[in-house]
């Protein structure tokens, strides 16, 4: 239904798009509004132009009605108030002008045109004339903020986002002042005979006994629009009285339980107890930050649809969980939210299903400065500090040119991954081939900092691989996508060997060995880690920048 009320909306948008620009041509003359509407009346006044139309019309018009039944509670945002009151208006404030062109076209075969429409409302009657500018500024802001909300998830939107507001607040304007210029050239030429008597002739405007009828069928319009409302509410009305009678569920959440009537979605009763809970795109199945894991057998749980499912296969998600906007439980199910509750939707673009909770193969590097404590004596703070910053930015250009993503800033060092998008193989050989550029790097940081450097900056790098666990962790706004896992240690313990040893790298066997390098071409040995009884076999490298060399053999093994 979702999809169809968008589609009907997007040629409603469409046709409302052009009415504006016809609109705006006022500003040269009623003529050439007139010469446009030519093109106009080809394409909406046609069979097929005329069935899309006011079928996008009638559909769209009826599932705002059955999404207002839908809804069983109105705590919206401001963006989603404004949509609705907006939305159910404009019907009323259409009724009239619909009745008064287009079915008198085809009741009467009356050929209204702007210089019709224009005496309306500046001289016949001036108060229908301002409501039909009110009416025009609803129209769009309606439809604009529902294209807001379809385009706000997509990747582009945030790029084409201002161009767009340059275009939303534009046409209107220009429209409206079109649909000013053209009542003034109207005002104008009222008084002409010639004038009057080319364009109010009752081929024109119809007789009073049609214009009489005309208001019989709006009034009866607004009638049954009225009704439809009135229905609507009614309807919602018993479905709550039904669903009070049926019964009520535990929901229950990580730090409480609740219990509400059967038939409410989980999104639903949360909003409607006051317990926040994350829902970028306004519960609509779209942004998937309202999910929840399961905890327990989801077996009981109403089938996933295929909508659902949809957005549960973007993001990979697990068996269990499911989105608490489309779940509507009829058991008691205890759950816990999966993202904190002021989701963004720049949560929504990572893309990314290790942002929640994976396990995967990652390279992991830990890069240290030596000797910051030293470096800060005798220095003033910002001078220590300014150092450590150009190391760590020498740093991270060197990974994020080799392909990796600097994670975590570590005081004076960084964490860095590789392989979040790459192969193993691939991913060996780019933590590698960033050794060499950060020696490279750190090499013309020390050229450039020699006057105010007593001893130039040394580093230690140590490299591990295997499977860890990424996902956000952390307290809900402080939350950061980062790995955890016995790797990461081994990597940590890697680098902080490097100095005892003496060399500026160490990278574990698991490492060396997936990036196909020659069994010979550097020494290994084996070395103890904290926190592990075995241990770990080693490649060391006395200078990180001698690496260069090793890149430019060809690759042994394969991953």
């Amino acid at each position: 239904m979702r999809r169809v009320r968008l589609a009907s909306g997007l040629v409603l948008f469409t046709y409302v798009g052009l009415h504006f620009t016809n609109h705006a041509l006022g500003n040269i003359s009623v003529e050439a509004m007139e010469r446009g509407l030519v093109f106009q009346k080809l394409l909406w006044q046609s069979p097929p132009g005329t069935i899309l139309l006011y079928g996008a019309l009638l559909i769209h018009m009826g599932l705002g009605f059955w999404a207002l039944y839908e809804r069983r509670q109105f705590r919206w945002t401001r963006l989603e108030a404004t949509q609705l009151v907006l939305g159910l208006l404009i019907p009323f404030l259409l009724a009239d002008h619909i009745v008064g062109s287009r079915v008198s076209l085809g009741a009467f075969g009356l050929d209204k045109g702007y210089a019709q429409e224009l005496y309306k409302f500046w001289v016949g009657s001036p108060g229908a004339g301002a409501l039909q500018a009110i009416l025009l500024l609803i129209v769009w802001i309606h439809g604009s903020i529902g294209i807001h909300f379809w385009l706000a998830l997509k990747p582009f939107y945030p790029r084409a986002r201002n161009v767009l507001f340059s275009v939303a607040v534009l046409l209107p304007a220009l429209a409206l002042l079109g649909y000013f210029q053209g009542g003034r050239q109207t005002l104008q030429s009222v008084n002409d005979p010639a004038w009057r008597a080319q364009n109010l002739t009752p081929a024109h405007i119809g007789t009073v006994e049609e214009n009489a009828l005309l208001l019989r069928w709006r009034n009866d319009t607004l009638a049954v629009l009225a009704a439809a409302l009135a229905l609507t509410l009614l309807a919602r009305g018993l479905r709550s009285w039904r669903e009070r009678g049926a019964g009520s569920i535990r929901l229950t959440y990580p730090d409480r339980t609740i219990r509400v009537p059967l038939g409410l979605s989980v999104l639903e009763a949360s909003l409607r107890n006051n317990i926040p809970h994350a829902h970028v795109c306004g519960g609509r199945g779209r942004c998937s930050t309202c999910r929840i894991r399961i905890v327990g057998d989801p077996s009981q749980l109403p089938a996933i649809s295929a909508a659902e499912q949809t957005v549960l296969d973007r993001i990979g998600a697990g068996a269990n969980v499911r989105l608490a906007c489309q779940l509507r439980p009829t058991h008691d199910v205890a759950f816990v939210p999966m993202l904190p509750p002021h989701a963004s939707i720049a949560d929504v673009r990572r893309g990314d299903p290790s942002h929640s909770g994976d396990e995967r193969y990652v390279v992991i590097m830990f890069v240290d400065m030596r000797g910051s404590s030293k470096l800060a004596e005798g220095r003033l703070p910002y001078d220590t500090v300014f150092i450590i910053n150009q190391f760590l930015n020498a740093v991270s250009k060197a990974v994020i040119a080799a392909g990796g993503e600097p994670n975590q800033v570590l005081g004076d060092g960084l964490l860095a991954l590789f392989g979040l998008k790459e192969p193993p193989g691939v991913a060996c050989r780019q933590a590698v081939a960033a050794c060499a550029t950060i020696a490279a790097n750190v090499d013309g940081l020390n050229l450039a900092l020699a006057h105010g450097l007593h001893d130039p900056i040394r580093f230690g790098i140590g490299i591990h691989a295997g499977l860890i666990v990424a996902g956000d962790i952390g307290h809900e706004r402080h939350a950061q996508f980062t790995v955890i896992g016995d790797p990461v240690n081994v990597a940590s313990r890697l680098q902080d060997l490097t100095k005892p040893l003496g060399c500026e790298v160490l990278m574990s066997e698991e490492v060396y060995s997936h990036a196909g390098f020659d069994p010979d071409s550097l020494p290994s040995q084996e070395v103890e880690t904290r926190g592990r009884e075995a241990f770990v076999k080693v490649r060391s490298a006395l200078r990180a920048a001698d690496l260069a060399e090793l890149l430019t053999a060809p690759a042994g093994a394969t991953p």
